[in-house]
Order: structure tokens, then C-alpha cells, then sequence
């Protein structure tokens, strides 16, 4: 189409053509800014709850609607930034979690090494060990390690058990190997929203034993937005920061189709965790995730993945809006 209000208009009908990521490209990471990868893998949860694979497709399915300008920047992040789906990570041995995290690791070392910034959707939480062992230390954080923005309702830094229902690296367990693997700074990290129903009482010294900066979802709603933000701002300052957002830190009547769902205290509504997300705002953001989103559990107006649709846009967003000024510097 020659025209492109008509262009734009169809480019929005998520029901229409090929369903890429927010009508990206796909191809492959060389020559663009930012890699949108699907991340289909649910065997590092270890439970029942395995339709967490079934997440890149549903996002896929729904984010065209999505593909918009970002009115509190005012920016267009898909026309200021180079943005591509490079496709799926394959997973031929999907039921044997220790291959399919090697997988995610092979995949995600090329587009580290072509210096693009990854922005994923999964899959259970285990994935960010994997993406992470690729760019911990690599090209795009300059050599360092990561720093992590962590929203969730748990802390995945379960030290007591040495694996997870089989699952080695697996979603409980990721927080902690990448620090002893030396590819995550826990003192410049922040996990935030934690309120997960713990089975022992001692859930959260791992964390601090790591030296993570944690925020407990009493203690946010204690301190409120601003000190924490403000906290944020502090602790990552002059890292490579990497996001990592679990849908269950969200409230359950806004994503109620996601994995160990926590129904027993109020999680953060949406304006909260994208004024949260927007704290690392002009930061050196090398990276970031959605994860744990469960479509055969979601509502059927897919609220769930439209929510995952409007993180992911969060975090391309800033990261378009970066390459953008130094483009322009």
C-alpha cells in the first residue's frame, strides 16, 4: 500500500498478514538495534504449569494492535530504532531443561556478538539464565556484568534445594548461579514485588545473602513509588541494565493468565509496574524479558498477553529511544 495512513491502519489489525512480533521484520540480528526473540521453553518450571512455551505465540497473535507511537516519549520506537523478529529458539530436546537453557545461551550469543540489544518474550523464568549467560560479560555490556531490574513475586534465588523437580538451572534457581557464575552484580541489582506464598519462612535470605537489593511488596507499599524509584535510579546508575518482568508480580484481575499465580496479596497494577519499568529510563538498558505468561489460562479477550504486549513495548521503547540519541550525539 502506497499510502500510509492505510499502511499504518492495517499494520495495527492483529488479525491480518503474518504475525511477527509487533509487525517486525524477521530476520536475522546483523545491521539492527534490537532483537525481539521468542522464547517457547517450560520445562524449567518443574510443575504442572507448562503452557508457559505457548507464550511467544500468543504475544505474536496480539501485538500488532501495539504497534504504536509512544505518546510520553514522543517517539515512534520503530521508526527512530532498527527492530527485527529474529524468530524463536529451537528447542529439540524441549523436555530436557539443561539442553534447551544451552540452547537459549547458542542462540543469544550471536546477537550479543552483533552488538543488538534482545528483547524476549518466554516461557517460564528459567529463560534469563540462559539469555543472561550470553550477554553477561559479552559485547553489549561492555565486558561487565549485568545488573538486573527484577520485577517479580518471587525471588528465583532458591539456594536451599539443588534443583526443581529435576530442573537444575531452572526458574527457581537463576538468581543465584549467574551470580556464582560472576555474569549478574546482586549489590547493583533490584528484585522487586516479591509476595510470593513461600513454603519456608527463610525464602528470602538467599537474596540477601547475595547482596541483591530486595523490595517486598509490603515494603513498596509501605515506602511507596517515589523511594523506591528513587532507589532504583541510585543502584543501577552507570550499569548495564537488564530487565526482567515476571507477569505474576502484576495483579491477578489484570494477568490472570500466568504461572504460580499469587491470589493472596494485592500485585501491582499496570500504570505502577510501567512507572517502575520507566525508572531505567535514559539507562544503559542492554536487555529484558516477559516470562510465565500462561494463554490456555487467559481470559478470552487475551488480557494477558495484550498486558505482556504493553511490558514488551515498554522496554523497546526505551531502548529505541537510547539508539536514537546516540544516533543524533
Amino acid at each position: 500500500m502506497s499510502d500510509p495512513h492505510l499502511n499504518s491502519m492495517m499494520s495495527n489489525l492483529y488479525w491480518w498478514g503474518v504475525p511477527t512480533l509487533f509487525r517486525c521484520l524477521h530476520e536475522g540480528p546483523e545491521g539492527h538495534d534490537i532483537a525481539l526473540v521468542g522464547v517457547p521453553h517450560s520445562t524449567g518450571n518443574g510443575t504442572t504449569e507448562r503452557d508457559q512455551h505457548l507464550g511467544p505465540r500468543a504475544l505474536r497473535n496480539v501485538s500488532a494492535v501495539q504497534r504504536r507511537m509512544h505518546s510520553d516519549f514522543q517517539i515512534d520506537p520503530w521508526t527512530v530504532a532498527s527492530v527485527v523478529d529474529v524468530g524463536d529458539v529451537p528447542f529439540p530436546r524441549a523436555n530436557d531443561n539443561e539442553d534447551c537453557i544451552e540452547q537459549i545461551t547458542n542462540f543469544y550469543q550471536p546477537i550479543d556478538s552483533c552488538g543488538v540489544r534482545p528483547v524476549s518474550i518466554g516461557g517460564d523464568h528459567s529463560i534469563t539464565g540462559g539469555i543472561v549467560q550470553a550477554l553477561g560479560k559479552g559485547k553489549i555490556t561492555n565486558g561487565e556484568p549485568v545488573c538486573f531490574l527484577h520485577l517479580d513475586a518471587h525471588t528465583d534465588v532458591f539456594t536451599k534445594v539443588d534443583h526443581f523437580l529435576g530442573a537444575k538451572k531452572s526458574a527457581a534457581h537463576w538468581g543465584a548461579y549467574l551470580a556464582d557464575e560472576g555474569l549478574v552484580d546482586p549489590s547493583h541489582s533490584m528484585q522487586i514485588g516479591l509476595r510470593g506464598h513461600a513454603r519456608t519462612l527463610d525464602w528470602l535470605e538467599p537474596s540477601y545473602e547475595y547482596g541483591y537489593n530486595v523490595v517486598t511488596m509490603k515494603e513498596y507499599r509501605k515506602r511507596g513509588a517515589a523511594a523506591v524509584i528513587a532507589q532504583i535510579k541510585e543502584v543501577l546508575a552507570g550499569r548495564p541494565v537488564y530487565i526482567t518482568f515476571d507477569l505474576d508480580c502484576l495483579d491477578p484481575t489484570i494477568a490472570p493468565g500466568v504461572s504460580n499465580i499469587e491470589a493472596g496479596e494485592k500485585g501491582f497494577d499496570i500504570d505502577e509496574a510501567v512507572g517502575l519499568l520507566q525508572s531505567v529510563r535514559g539507562m544503559n538498558i542492554v536487555g529484558g524479558d516477559i516470562v510465565c505468561m500462561m494463554p490456555t489460562k487467559d481470559n478470552p479477550n487475551q488480557i494477558t498477553a495484550l498486558t505482556a504486549g504493553a511490558v514488551m513495548f515498554e522496554m523497546i521503547s526505551m531502548i529505541a529511544e537510547n539508539c536514537a540519541q546516540q544516533s543524533s550525539g
